[in-house]
């Protein structure tokens, strides 16, 4: 007997060449360093340049994901793009990317679920697979969230950066006693109710624009931890395992204080969290993937480790995946 499963065969990032720092801030709202890192452990992000878009961001980050997984795009049949700042009302970004990476075969679709964007995301291209709709799937998280930033307000212009995150999945048939591999558990979660403490004061059918981001950062903060440590707690019990268990917890790189507080509530050991949001800031969907790269390109995850990727964000949407990682 064999288990389906999909595994990650390789990972890509990309951040635009520009980094904004605090200080550079400081000249520009009444905030400081100290300020910003106390609060959310941020010292700076990276800004896409005026002519870079959302799809170039997620291309790069696409093709050094395939470059790693030793594939190429002939080889996908599945691309998912999640994103809040797509490039166009339509088409999807990933349409643009699957243009931009010549392929002309297989399906392309965006999925917006705002920071939790890539989580869903792989769970979907997980069951996608899983259900023989194809083979191989391209996953990106991919922002340029600096466009829906309003400037002059402190409280959210100095949170979030711009990026790019992929990863190559391939769903395999493993025999039983080798089937701990790959995606071995996720839990998607969401709560329209508390829509209004983050989103954006904007859109096409409300007020045909694009808006801003607007937060009520308390609140947030007080809903985050409880929620991550539900959907953390309850993928390790579908997976039949502990926190102890894990070698690595990525997390969604909202804010310091929320990762650390989400890390002690579940029981993790603090040397377990990989850690990108003082050099990158919030990156909404990309935040996770992108960590997943810098964690994998320096040598912390390795082959066989038990990883563990969660975010939240606003809807609000919340989710984490358990990964038995193989690439």
């Amino acid at each position: 007997m064999t288990i389906t499963r999909t595994l990650i065969r390789g990972v890509g990032g990309y951040l635009p060449e520009r980094i904004l720092t605090n200080k550079e801030l400081e000249s520009k709202i009444d905030t400081t360093h100290e300020w910003i890192v106390q609060r959310t452990g941020i010292e700076q992000r990276h800004v896409a340049a005026d002519d870079e878009f959302t799809s170039d961001l997620a291309t790069k980050a696409a093709q050094r994901a395939l470059d790693a997984a030793n594939m190429s795009i002939k080889d996908i049949d599945l691309i998912i793009v999640a994103t809040t700042t797509p490039d166009l009302t339509f088409p999807a970004t990933a349409a643009l990317v699957q243009h931009k990476l010549g392929m002309s075969h297989g399906a392309a679709f965006d999925l917006q679920a705002v920071c939790s964007g890539f989580v869903y995301a792989t769970t979907i291209a997980d069951s996608y697979l899983k259900n023989s709709l194809g083979k191989r799937a391209l996953v990106i998280g991919a922002e340029t969230a600096s466009r829906i930033l309003d400037w002059n307000d402190r409280t959210t212009c100095v949170l979030f950066g711009d990026g790019a995150g992929a990863i190559v999945v391939e769903t395999v048939d493993l025999p039983d006693d080798r089937a701990d591999q790959g995606i071995l558990s996720s839990r998607l979660r969401s709560n329209g109710n508390q829509w209004d403490k983050l989103y954006t004061d904007g859109g096409v059918s409300t007020t045909r624009s694009v808006g801003h981001v607007r937060m009520q950062g308390r609140e947030v903060f007080k809903h985050a931890v409880g929620m991550i440590s539900d959907v953390v707690d309850g993928a390790l019990e579908d997976a039949g395992y502990t926190a102890d268990d894990l070698d690595w917890f990525v997390p969604h790189q909202a804010n310091r204080r929320i990762i650390d507080g989400a890390g002690k509530k579940v029981g993790i050991d603090p040397k377990k969290v990989v850690i990108t949001v003082d050099k990158h800031a919030n990156t909404s969907a990309a935040s996770v993937p992108m960590a997943l790269n810098q964690a994998v390109n320096d040598g912390r995850i390795k082959p066989g480790d038990l990883v563990m990727i969660e975010a939240m964000g606003g809807g609000f949407t919340w989710g984490a995946s358990l990964i038995r990682w193989t690439s």
